[in-house]
């Protein structure tokens, strides 16, 4: 097991270099329960040859549904890929329209979930399922087989052999997943990823990452996305002990009980982190609000590698050890690094948790190239905040002559599943058009500027790019979500969710009397509040670019309504749709 080719092989050169007692580990009745490597193969071989009887055959499609990331997730991955069938992962949070929608279109013939969430949404949906003979559930429930009926099929090892040769007969470039994306418009695609594809990311990956083995990891982010997967079959390379965490709700007390070296994050959450932070800071008094204030303030300045001079590191250092160190002990004492992919990162974020020690590893990638094609690293200068690092090995990147990134190299995908037309329109020359617009610096640094199809022009010609404005605005404690609008209008405009949770606390201080959502986003005060912030983000663009005029939205964005995408991403088209007299009182229409 010299070198690893196809998925499956990951946990076997983890036995043979690591052979780790934690290899996963799941939390169930208030208990960490941890499977070693041997087991991890055993269970997946074991599912293997159940599946075998089950008469699954090489190219099979099946789909995993989970709620959590959790032991099981994995131990069925393993075994579905080694007997040359597929893995569907799919997000749990997605309509019933899309559950119908994907299971069809995918072709699954069994389906693992987990739990009764879940299954009440496939079951609704039973009698348009057209291939779905069977659905296996990890948890115990009354109304559905348990995935260890496979188990107990597969305990017999008479056919062990036959896994064996389907095993064998899996080649590096055969198909290994369908991963849909979540489509900020229309119907989600079948991403067809190869082993190839997976595996040469998670070694080119292996090398930006300071991953020592025998480390601990928390991973919570959805493992249907493919930044997680990989990251966690990295992890698997590496030697590290995968800790699943419960849900977001249980995230601090997770961090605390499992005291990770390293997690991935999405800027979201870090956001999350910071305002909770932020505000336990704004709730002290005299020397300790003042003390607190000076050390974020000189963290928002940080730079990498010492880069402000030997005052400001001395600064730094009475900082770290009166303040920032609070901060790394809220996350469990031992987090050494964080990767965060998914989103745009903002530059204070980075900046912030560099300066307590905690450095964000900023990454840049897609679905479609299995993901990552570039990422930060701490060593060897490799750590630039703003940008999303340098190019992986053996990728190529080059920049269109209308700014778009065009990536080359193992880890762009084979195409999307049963739709040569839209594979066509995004692989042209063997380059993946990404449909984000980007710079490579004179040092190599990758920085993302805005997506192509999200930039507008007004109806002055000029162009705007809305998630450059957005996340500026975000930074503000009063909002939650926003949505620069204004394609074709006389200037751009903003939708705005605010923080209703931090809009309360603020209206209590000052001695407003808010009721309703409804009633607030129409506060003369709480909109003269706003029009403060809005006019304080303003002063960091050009004059065309300025948000002339917002409107506050009553309601918080979702998933579940559609405002979001299951990776938090704005649905553009649907927030407009929503908010359509909102924006038509903008306007004048």
């Amino acid at each position: 097991m010299q070198n690893v080719t196809r998925l499956f092989d990951f946990p076997y050169y983890q036995l043979e270099n690591y052979n780790l007692d934690k290899a996963l580990v799941s939390k169930k009745d208030g208990e960490w329960i941890a499977t070693s490597t041997r087991e991890y193969i055993d269970k997946a071989n074991a599912l293997s040859r159940g599946l075998l009887r089950l008469g699954v055959k090489p190219n099979d499609k099946i789909a995993i549904i989970s709620m959590t990331n959790r032991t099981e997730w994995n131990i069925c991955d393993i075994g579905i890929l080694q007997v040359g069938a597929q893995n569907v992962p799919i997000y749990p949070t997605i309509s019933e329209d899309d559950y119908e929608y994907v299971l069809n279109h995918s072709g699954a013939t069994y389906c693992f979930v987990s739990c009764k969430e879940v299954l009440d949404k496939v079951l609704s949906i039973g009698e348009k399922l057209k291939n779905l003979k069977e659905v296996f559930s990890f948890d115990d429930l009354n109304n559905c087989e348990s995935w260890t009926n496979v188990l107990k099929k597969g305990a017999d090892e008479s056919n062990q052999h036959e896994v064996e040769a389907r095993k064998a007969a899996v080649t590096p470039g055969d198909l290994a997943t369908l991963i849909y994306t979540s489509g900020t418009t229309g119907r989600p695609k079948g991403v067809m990823l190869s082993h190839n594809n997976i595996v040469s990311n998670v070694i080119a990956s292996k090398k930006r990452v300071p991953f020592e083995p025998g480390a601990s990891a928390l991973s919570f982010l959805p493992v249907c996305h493919i930044f997680e997967r990989m990251i966690l079959y990295l992890y698997q390379y590496c030697g590290i002990n995968i800790y699943f965490a419960e849900g977001l709700d249980k995230i601090s007390d997770n961090l605390k009980e499992v005291k990770p070296n390293v997690m991935t994050v999405v800027p979201r959450l870090l956001e999350k982190v910071y305002d909770s932070i932020i505000a336990k800071g704004s709730a002290l008094t005299g020397i300790k609000k003042k003390l607190f204030f000076w050390a974020v303030e000189l963290g928002l300045k940080f730079e990498p590698y010492g880069q402000n001079g030997w005052w400001y590191e001395k600064r730094l250092g009475l900082a770290r050890k009166l303040i920032f160190s609070k901060w790394k002990d809220g996350l469990g004492g031992n987090l050494d690094t964080m990767v965060s992919g998914s989103a745009a990162l903002q530059p204070r974020l980075g900046r912030i948790f560099g300066a307590a020690d905690i450095p964000v590893m900023e990454g840049y990638g897609l679905t479609e190239t299995s993901p990552v094609i570039s990422v930060n690293q701490a060593k060897g200068g490799g750590w630039r905040i703003g940008c999303v690092g340098r190019v992986i090995d053996n990728v190529e990147v080059k920049i269109a002559s209308d700014g778009e990134i065009l990536c080359k190299g193992p880890n762009v995908m084979m195409g999307y599943y049963k739709d040569e037309v839209k594979t066509a329109e995004v692989l042209k020359d063997g380059y993946f058009h990404t449909g984000d617009i980007g710079i490579i610096d004179s040092d190599g640094f990758l920085k993302i500027t805005d997506r192509k199809k999200e930039m507008f022009k007004t109806s002055g010609g000029k162009y705007v790019a809305p998630q450059l404005l957005e996340n500026r605005f975000k930074q503000s404690r009063f909002i939650e979500q926003i949505m620069v609008v204004g394609e074709g209008e006389k200037m751009p405009a903003a939708l705005i969710q605010p923080n209703f949770e931090f809009l309360y606390q603020w209206a209590e201080k000052h001695n407003i009397t808010l009721s309703e959502n409804s009633d607030i986003v129409l506060n003369e005060r709480v909109l003269a509040r706003f029009q403060e912030e809005v006019d304080a983000a303003n002063e960091d663009f050009a004059k065309w670019e300025k948000i002339k005029q917002f409107r506050l939205t009553p309601d918080v964005w979702t998933i579940d309504d559609g405002h979001l995408t299951p990776t938090m991403k704005l649905r553009r088209k649907i927030i407009k749709g929503k908010y359509e007299s909102l924006y038509n009182d903008i306007y004048g229409h």
